[in-house]
């Protein structure tokens, strides 16, 4: 490795990429190149960067394989940074493997934890965890912790484990701290900042409260009967009943909950979740199928009695029924709050969560998309819908700067 090179990996591994370009800016080497795109990476120029990469990656010789691999878990940053998941995760894990077996310890942890932050970009949360819980997190560097840290906590923030999540964040913070990374550590304060923000409402009658994340965690564990208007389902401390995909019967456990102690008229309840004004006969009887239905789902929580004007609640175990929606009213408010489960869905799957036409969430998809907030994988049918990172980590801070050959 020569004097420049050497010089040009350091201030990549500071965070001064401009520095870095100016020591190797000139230089087509294939060490040279892969420099080149990491500082045009953490510059946020990605499709220069990813050339760059590919390029180096070519350069170099059949015997430095620890340098082509360092290239390929360099471009799988670069591809999350464009949340370009198109790529099968093969070469990345294969590159793992290489650098492990040449002692490259560092890049392996790299690229390992690389091909988890692609999982939770997925929505693979559960598979992610496991491969996490894999990786020992006292050998890592202070920048691979923070980011192993920020990872875990996405995932429990998606759980809803806002205890183990702020832990988390802690661990990262300390990491961040350490690495001496000012960019690395807005990204940590940034992701702290998500445990305060408001996360829903608690509905009271005409009024409301607003709810952070560690007050909706402590209404689902404390036993209540509550109606998750934000993710489309009824919980009761561990059990959970999802209707995302069975509007009609949220709809009508949304109206009993927020009328209860008293009851709702069938006309009312037809109006409301049928969209007609003019009930006929038709709408009673599917009225009572509806209700038949949603008293099996909720048999063991809870009984729905028929009364002289129509339909109210009766919780088992003197429960009390809680309402929780999404912070704001809206289209847009529901679609995010449904995203915020981690899991892809289609916008068949979204249109019929929150009963409105596909063309119309298409649309409130694609605002919310050039806004950031969403991201989507796929194409045509294949297409499927996923919220942003909660943490947002960057990932163009910690790609690895040992780009030179073994």
């Amino acid at each position: 490795m020569d004097s420049l090179i050497a010089a040009a990996s350091r201030a990549l591994g500071a965070g001064d990429a401009l520095g870095a370009l100016k020591r190797v800016a000139l230089r087509d080497d294939p060490p040279a190149l892969a420099l080149r795109g990491i500082a045009m990476a953490q510059l946020g120029e990605h499709a220069k960067a990813r050339d760059l990469l590919r390029r180096a990656a070519r350069a170099f010789g059949p015997r430095e394989a620890v340098a082509r691999a360092r290239c390929v878990v360099a471009e799988a940053e670069v591809a999350l940074a464009l949340r370009d998941l198109s790529a099968s995760p093969r070469p990345l894990l294969a590159a793992a493997a290489t650098l492990d077996a040449h002692a490259d310890a560092r890049n392996a942890l790299q690229a390992r934890l690389t091909a988890i932050r692609r999982m939770v970009l997925l929505g693979r949360l559960a598979e992610a965890e496991t491969a996490l819980g894999a990786i020992d997190a006292k050998r890592l560097p202070p920048p691979l912790a923070a980011l192993a840290a920020m990872l875990a906590a996405e995932i429990d923030l998606r759980a809803l484990r806002t205890g183990q999540a702020d832990a988390a964040l802690e661990r990262a913070n300390a990491a961040a701290t350490l690495a001496r990374i000012p960019a690395l550590q807005r990204e940590v304060f940034e992701a702290r900042a998500v445990l305060h923000r408001v996360a829903a409402r608690r509905l009271f009658g005409e009024s409301e409260q607003p709810l952070r994340l560690g007050d909706v965690e402590l209404l689902m564990r404390s036993g209540v009967l509550l109606i998750d208007a934000c993710r489309r389902g009824v919980r009761v401390g561990a059990r959970w009943i999802a209707l995302a995909r069975r509007p009609v019967l949220f709809e009508l456990v949304l109206a009993l909950s927020r009328a209860w102690p008293g009851d709702v008229a069938r006309e009312t309840l037809i109006a409301s979740v049928f969209r007609t004004r003019r009930p006929d006969e038709t709408h009673r009887a599917r009225l009572r199928v509806e209700m038949s239905r949603l008293r099996a789902l909720l048999r063991e929580i809870s009984d729905i009695e028929a009364t002289e004007r129509g339909f109210r609640l009766r919780p088992r175990g003197a429960r009390e029924p809680v309402v929780i929606a999404p912070p704001i009213d809206g289209e847009q408010a529901s679609l995010l709050a449904l995203l915020q489960d981690g899991a892809a869905w289609s916008t068949s799957a979204l249109a019929l969560a929150v009963d409105a036409s596909q063309r119309t969430v298409q649309r409130a998809l694609v605002g919310l998309e050039s806004e950031g907030r969403v991201r989507s994988i796929g194409r045509a049918r294949a297409r499927r819908w996923l919220a942003s990172p909660l943490t947002g980590f960057t990932t163009i801070l910690l790609l690895p700067v040992s780009m030179a050959p073994a």
